[in-house]
């Protein structure tokens, strides 16, 4: 008998990833006996993983990642040499994950190549080719001329040349960032640029000089840094600012394992099952670097959490705990008076399904001993 038969038995036993897991890892030269063997410990591991009916795996979860987290370090690890390049880490992470916030105090990417750009080649360029350029960037030097409303940037052209900027390149891209004003060149690598109106006070034409320094250029909207570095032999980008849709299309960037820490992103490119991974992953990588331990499923079940209705949402009131049914867990997390009469005005029942809303109000929670019920047959007439 094939080893597939083998695995095929235990098909009603055992799920589908698991399953197919063992298709792709199991030797195919192995023994039917061997086979056999493997897969009675496999299930017997399963069956001892799984949770007791009634168990409250919800507050197991909350207690095995909430002792841990009152340990870990407030800090934020600063990469050396780059003063732009901070990682939040510790608390302040899982905070701002398990909030589900949009805007995450340091954004990043980890941007893997394909070869031969893993293995060093014009990694510079291409790390210059995906970062954000300003018109600051390049420039040594702007000048004001108040009498004529005009500002005149000087371009250094070897920084321009860096970037595979030149002349024709520059001035496209900065006439589309300045639409509102008229942008030429002058010889010598100075662009020149005026308003269209003639009545332009001094305080306007200040505030027009430093908009046009962060004016737009080239490389990839948000990424403020770049840093080639080399882990387990290849080289790869590390970025403070992200923007996977971009960075996902260069031809040079391996797609299959470019990643970022930003979940909604994840969410919007790749869908909610990548974005619940993300999650995770996150999460563990956080709580491993702390040296701490808590089991991956804990985490699972936060995630699971997060993301059941397809959508990131955080365990917030404006989040996950806006979408459970009963008005006191709801009322019991925050804003309780709010809630409590908006379900009043609507005429909502609460039916007591669940753990908080019983143990408000003193009664036996549904787990455990107090999942059972006895239904007795009452006597006929």
């Amino acid at each position: 008998m094939a080893v597939e038969d083998v695995i095929r038995k235990y098909e009603d036993r055992l799920p589908e990833s698991i399953i197919s897991e063992l298709m792709e890892l199991l030797p195919r030269k192995v023994s039917e006996a061997k086979a056999r063997e493997i897969m009675e410990r496999v299930e017997a591991e399963y069956r001892q993983m799984l949770a007791e009916p009634g168990e409250s795996v919800g507050l197991v979860s909350a207690e095995s990642i909430g002792e841990p987290g009152t340990q870990m370090t407030l800090n934020t690890f600063h990469f050396a040499g780059v003063a732009e390049m901070n990682i939040t880490t510790g608390l302040p992470r899982i905070i701002e994950i398990l909030d589900g916030r949009r805007k995450i105090t340091t954004p990043m990417m980890a941007i893997y190549l394909k070869k031969p750009y893993s293995q060093g080649k014009d990694i510079k360029k291409i790390a210059l080719y995906i970062r954000e350029t300003k018109l600051a960037d390049i420039a040594s030097e702007v000048s004001l001329n108040l009498a004529e409303s005009k500002i005149e940037v000087t371009v250094d052209n070897e920084k321009a040349r860096e970037r595979n900027l030149n002349e024709a390149k520059l001035l496209k891209s900065l006439k589309a960032a300045n639409k509102n004003l008229i942008v030429d060149a002058k010889k010598g690598s100075i662009l020149v640029f005026k308003t269209k109106s003639k009545d332009e006070n001094t305080n306007g034409i200040y505030k027009m000089k430093e908009k046009i320094k962060q004016s737009y250029v080239r490389g990839i909207r948000g990424i403020k840094q770049v840093l080639p570095v080399k882990k387990d032999g290849e080289f790869m980008i590390i970025t403070a600012g992200t923007n996977l849709k971009k960075v996902l299309s260069l031809p040079f960037v391996d797609e299959t394992r470019t990643t970022t820490n930003d979940l909604f992103e994840i969410e919007e490119a790749l869908g909610i099952e990548a974005a619940r991974q993300a999650l995770i992953n996150e999460v563990y990588k956080v709580i491993e670097n702390q040296g701490l331990n808590v089991d991956i499923r804990h985490l699972m079940l936060v995630a699971d959490t997060i993301c059941f209705n397809g959508k990131l949402k955080g365990i917030t009131r404006y989040g996950v705990v806006r979408e459970k049914a009963s008005v006191l867990a709801r009322a019991s997390f925050e804003t309780p008076i709010r809630h409590i009469v908006n379900a009043s005005l609507t005429g909502e029942v609460d039916k007591l399904n669940s753990v908080v809303e019983n143990v408000m109000l003193n009664q036996p929670v549904p787990l455990g001993t107090g999942l059972t019920r006895l239904v007795a047959k009452p006597k006929r007439q």
